[in-house]
């Protein structure tokens, strides 16, 4: 597929889904003005039936008008409503390949589309290498509507999975890619809201029953029964004794239950508006034939069972509505009469005891289609971008790292300014000391190497021609600094968290460490000796990485033992401007432009001799 693909198909999807909602809007219009009409009719008919001109049965056309319109006109409103996020979902799809997705700032209460809520500063790489929050690799990724998909999305940027997992999650996501109208209806269908509270659900679910025993519903039966007996035994000249009696029976029957059916029934509200964005979703997966091996085994689940999870649901949702009922005028007192609330409370509870097991299940599986999903856009939007090959011997889990990527890119630098590098560690050359001046790459290289390896233990397609790499497990510090609230300065934070990295060097997968100036915040001499200490430590226990340094002395390192290389960027300062190329070449750097900065800035005399 041709890069310019992806775009042409999402601007015409655009075109059409516009087009259809302005028709969409119009037909709402219509069906107001005829509900309206309807409405205006029937009162006028009403007024001429009261006054005894025209039988009251002429009412009954435009009442059957006016609710057939009623139920037209819900219709069109859901599918108007699923067209407004389709437009959404290629809006935005366009904005990530133009790479306009970031935006200007962050809008105010959709942290939702940053991942916001999944910073972390304890965490290893995350904020280091920019995977959540504003203009983050989880906001170019996701598409979840649901809290279950944005925690399956960010548990999987946050850990390296097993090599089985990631072949399988490649194999679902390739599958995935070219199935765009499954990935639309997907992102488009469910309920208004995508916020479920995953806690609370599963705690609906899995909680005590309220126990409403058969005799209960036996007895508001004969109670009903009796009372329509004494009923007509009145109307028909009787005492009204019985029937009084029959009452306060029934009075006294629905006080002693009228605490736990309100428990159930107003329990069950929240539930069904989460549920209900569910609904659409599981029953387009249940519908859809998938081959790979981990969507089968999705849909399998749902579909297990007495019921499909989707009908499941719905049989809920039914329950509701019944409940619904006894706001009617028409049909209150006869629900009064048979203690209509108990028997749909028997229902609802009968309902959680089958199915309430089930719904962490459900949103696992809602969750891990919609994190799919989110790979497989970026996928299709980036047909350049590969899978990478994972190299793994299981025979020899304890053997050497590699990482070889060739022209490798950072995913979140737009493709007009992304300068594209190779960068190869393999069990020979271990390391690489990246050296060079002030803002002329090592950085963005280290977050380059990093956001690729974050991509592909994630089971995503990666920027590059061509990525290489056994199972690795990212440790950065890029982000490091100091905390005056925990009395603690930066250079205490960077050897704490090269601590919590070196743990990794042990344990699999295998450690690939991202060392940004490393030891900084200390004189030189300590800084020698303990870097030399550190790294070495780190690839005597099988790591691989990456470390940038300004001290030159640094650079010495790679003399020692052959297990790491010299690399750095260089930069020109020509006519008054700091000029940077961001390739990456062979050696250490042989300047500093710390000086030409300070002048170009003013800040020393432009005859200080360097």
């Amino acid at each position: 597929m041709l890069a310019e693909e992806p775009l042409e198909e999402y601007r015409q999807r655009l075109a059409a889904r516009q087009e259809a909602y302005a028709r969409s809007l119009q037909l709402d219009a219509r069906i107001s003005y005829g509900r309206l009409a309807a409405l205006g009719l029937a009162a006028v008919l009403a007024v001429l039936g009261f006054r005894g001109a025209l039988s009251w049965w002429w009412t009954a056309l435009p009442s059957a008008a006016f609710v057939a319109l009623l139920v037209w006109h819900d219709r069109v409103i859901r599918a108007e409503r699923a067209l407004a996020r389709a437009i959404a979902f290629y809006e935005r799809g366009i904005a990530r390949i133009e790479d306009r997705w970031i935006g200007p700032s962050p809008i105010v209460g959709q942290d939702s589309l940053y991942g916001s809520r999944f910073l972390d500063d304890d965490h290893l790489y995350s904020r280091d290498l920019d995977i959540f929050g504003h203009g983050s690799l989880f906001q170019l990724l996701s598409l979840a509507r649901t809290h279950a998909g944005e925690d399956t999305l960010a548990g999987w940027l946050k850990a390296p999975a097993a090599t089985p997992n990631l072949r399988r999650r490649q194999e679902a996501v390739a599958e995935l890619r070219s199935r765009l109208d499954f990935r639309e209806a997907l992102a488009t269908r469910g309920g208004e809201s995508g916020d479920i509270d995953t806690v609370s659900l599963k705690s609906w679910g899995s909680a005590s029953p309220i126990t409403i025993r058969t005799w209960a519903r036996v007895t508001a039966v004969v109670l009903a029964i009796v009372i329509v007996a004494t009923a007509t035994w009145w109307f028909r000249g009787g005492p009204a004794t019985p029937l009084l009696v029959a009452l306060m029976v029934k009075a006294a029957f629905a006080r002693l239950f009228s605490a736990r059916i309100s428990r159930v029934t107003h329990g069950i509200e929240r539930p069904l508006r989460q549920l209900d964005v569910l609904t659409g979703i599981l029953a387009l997966i249940e519908r859809e034939e998938v081959a790979s091996p981990q969507l089968a085994r999705c849909r399998g689940i749902l579909t297990a069972g007495r019921l499909p999870s989707s009908l499941a649901i719905r049989r809920l949702d039914r329950f509701s509505e019944l409940l619904d009922w006894e706001r009617n005028v028409l049909f209150a007192p006869i629900a009064a009469l048979v203690s209509w609330s108990l028997h749909i409370a028997v229902g609802i509870e009968s309902w959680r005891a089958e199915f309430g097991g089930r719904i962490p299940e459900w949103l696992a599986i809602a969750g891990e289609y919609e994190a799919l999903s989110s790979l497989a856009a970026y996928a299709y939007e980036h047909p350049m971008d590969p899978f990478p090959t994972l190299k793994d011997d299981p025979e020899d889990a304890n053997g050497p790292s590699v990482f070889e990527g060739i022209r490798l890119g950072h995913p979140l630098v737009p493709a007009g300014k992304m300068v594209r590098n190779d960068v190869v560690l393999s069990p020979t050359m271990r390391m690489l000391i990246v050296s060079g001046s002030n803002m002329s790459g090592k950085s963005t290289l280290l977050r380059t190497v990093g956001i690729n390896t974050v991509l592909a233990m994630a089971g995503a397609p990666v920027r590059a021609e061509r990525l290489t790499l056994s199972p690795l497990a990212a440790g950065a510090t890029l982000h490091i600094q100091d905390s005056l609230l925990a009395g603690r300065s930066r250079f205490f934070a960077e050897i704490s968290r090269i601590r919590q990295i070196s743990d990794l060097a042990e344990k699999q997968p295998r450690l690939i460490f991202l060392l940004d100036e490393i030891l900084q915040g200390t004189n030189s001499h300590d800084r020698r000796v303990g870097a030399a200490a550190i790294l070495q430590s780190l690839l005597d226990r099988g790591a691989i990485g990456l470390v940038t340094t300004h001290d030159l002395a640094l650079t010495a390192i790679a003399d020692e033992g052959g297990r790491a290389l010299n690399v750095h960027f260089d930069d020109e300062f020509r006519d008054g401007e700091l000029m940077f190329d961001y390739r990456l070449k062979p050696g250490p750097v042989t300047h500093s432009n710390a000086l030409e900065l300070m002048r170009a800035v003013g800040l020393v005399s432009t005859t200080l001799n360097q």
